[in-house]
C-alpha cells in the first residue's frame, strides 16, 4: 500500500495547481462531448444506414433467386421472410407499394358496373347495389384500393355470374403496384414464443 505524502505549496502554487486541474477536467469534458456527438452523428446518419440495408438486400439477391428456382415460383412477392433452422430468428425483406392500375382496369370496372346495376329492380335491391358499387369508388388520389377489389372478388365468387367474374378478373390483372421504398425487418423469438422486433436503425431506407 502506498503511503500518503504531504506536499507543501505556496498560495500561488496552489492556485496554479487548481487551475491546472480545472483545465484538465474541461478538456476531458470537451473530448467526451465530441465523442458523444460523433456517436450520435453515426447513429442518425441515414445514408450510412441506407448503404448497410442495401448491402443486405444485395447479399440476399442470390438467395431469393435460389428460393424461386427451388420452389418453382415467379418472384412476384412484395416481401420475403427467411427463418433460421432453429426457428428462433427471422428477417423479412420487402418493398412498400402504392396501389396502381393499367388502363385496362376501366374495362373491368365497366363490366362489373353493368352487371351490378342490372340487379337493381326496386329500392331494396338498389341499396344493395349501391353498397357493392362503393367498393369501386376511388380514394382522394383517384386510386382504386386493392383491399376493396379483394372484397369484390368474394362477392363475385358467391354470385357465380360469368360476366361479373370476368370483370373482376380484368381489374385484378390490371393491378400494377408502384414500388415505394424498401424495408428490412429483423425479429427474434422470446422465451414465450412471441416474435420481437430487433431495431436496425433510426430511419428507413
Amino acid at each position: 500500500m502506498s503511503e500518503k505524502q504531504t506536499v507543501e505549496m505556496t498560495a500561488a502554487e496552489l492556485d496554479e495547481y487548481n487551475k491546472f486541474k480545472e483545465e484538465k477536467a474541461k478538456k476531458e469534458a470537451e473530448k467526451q462531448a465530441a465523442e458523444q456527438r460523433k456517436a450520435y452523428r453515426q447513429m442518425v446518419d441515414s445514408s450510412d444506414i441506407k448503404d448497410k440495408k442495401n448491402n443486405i438486400l444485395d447479399n440476399f439477391k442470390a438467395i431469393l433467386e435460389m428460393k424461386n428456382e427451388l420452389m418453382m415460383t415467379k418472384d412476384g412477392q412484395f416481401s420475403h421472410t427467411f427463418t433460421n433452422s432453429k426457428g428462433t430468428k427471422r428477417i423479412t425483406l420487402g418493398v412498400y407499394t402504392l396501389d396502381n392500375y393499367t388502363d385496362t382496369v376501366e374495362n373491368g370496372i365497366a363490366m362489373v358496373r353493368e352487371y351490378i346495376e342490372s340487379l337493381a329492380t326496386d329500392d331494396k335491391t338498389r341499396m344493395l347495389v349501391d353498397s357493392v358499387l362503393r367498393l369501386l369508388s376511388r380514394d382522394a388520389k383517384g386510386t382504386l384500393k386493392a383491399s376493396r377489389v379483394m372484397q369484390l372478388r368474394k362477392i363475385a365468387n358467391d354470385s357465380g355470374n360469368a360476366r361479373f367474374l370476368e370483370g373482376v378478373k380484368i381489374i385484378e390483372e390490371s393491378y400494377n403496384p408502384t414500388p415505394s421504398r424498401q424495408f428490412i425487418r429483423a425479429e427474434i423469438k422470446d422465451e414465450n414464443g412471441a416474435w420481437k422486433s430487433v431495431p436496425l436503425g433510426m430511419t428507413e431506407s
